[in-house]
This record gives C-alpha cells, sequence and structure tokens, in this order.
C-alpha cells in the first residue's frame, strides 16, 4: 500500500497539478488585487459607494442583500478566464493546430524520433521504386521484345 502511495505521489502529473495549484493561488491574488483595487473602485463610482461590495446593496428584514459584491465576482471570473484563455488556451490550441498541419503535410520534426513506421514506409518506397518499370518504355523493359 505504501509503494503505491509513493509511486502516486512520485508521478509527473502530481507535481505537475501541485505546480499549477501553487501559481494558480499567486495568480488569483493578482487578480483579485486588480479587480478590488482597480475595477472595483471603477465600477463603484458609478454607483456612488466606495467599492463595488457596497454599491447596490438591498436591506430586506434587517440582513443586507449585496449585488454589487456578486457583480464583483463575476468580473473577477471573467478576468480569470480571459486571461487563462489568451495567455495559455488560445496559444496551446494553435500550437496544436501548427504541429496538425505540419503532420499532415508530412513534415517531420527535426527533434521527432525516427519510428518504425518511418523506416517501413521508407522501405516500401525503394522497393516500389525497384520494382516499377523505367520510364518512357513502354510496358516492356526489354527493348529486344
Amino acid at each position: 500500500m505504501l509503494k503505491g502511495f509513493k509511486e502516486f505521489i512520485l508521478r509527473g502529473n502530481v507535481i505537475d497539478l501541485a505546480v499549477a495549484v501553487v501559481i494558480g493561488a499567486a495568480f488569483t491574488a493578482v487578480v483579485t488585487s486588480i479587480v478590488n483595487n482597480l475595477i472595483n473602485p471603477l465600477i463603484g463610482a458609478f454607483f456612488q459607494a466606495s467599492t463595488l461590495d457596497d454599491a447596490l446593496v438591498v436591506t430586506l428584514n434587517g440582513s443586507d442583500v449585496k449585488f454589487g459584491a456578486v457583480i464583483g465576482a463575476i468580473i473577477n471570473f471573467l478576468i480569470v478566464a480571459t486571461v487563462v484563455y489568451f495567455v495559455f488556451v488560445y496559444p496551446l490550441n494553435e500550437l496544436k493546430k501548427r504541429a496538425e498541419r505540419l503532420r499532415k503535410k508530412g513534415v517531420v520534426e527535426p527533434e521527432a524520433p525516427v519510428t518504425e513506421l518511418d523506416v517501413l514506409t521508407e522501405i516500401r518506397d525503394l522497393l516500389s521504386a525497384q520494382q516499377s518499370p523505367p520510364s518512357g518504355t513502354g510496358k516492356h523493359a526489354d527493348p529486344s521484345v
């Protein structure tokens, strides 16, 4: 059981996930700061409130319903989603598309290792070239026929 746990922890995916969580937390702190210190005050100024959390507050039976805080959270989410899309998702999708186009054209990237399929394809092409009659001689390669 401990051996299985050790293998799980030392897997590359777990380490990558841990790094992603740490970077994500740091990134969230930056985005939250931008939203709280820049965007919320600008939007709050339109509603005559110091921050968006203080804007659009409705009091019902002594309880405050803070619509501005919800709007701020939505704005925070949209900013994070926008940055993640344009910094990570879009560039990676473009790289995948480019790699797919190169693969369809038959261009092999220089660092790509030669596979058995590549070698077999090359052998097939060489054998095919040896067995085909020379061009321009018609059906028979022997001129005496």
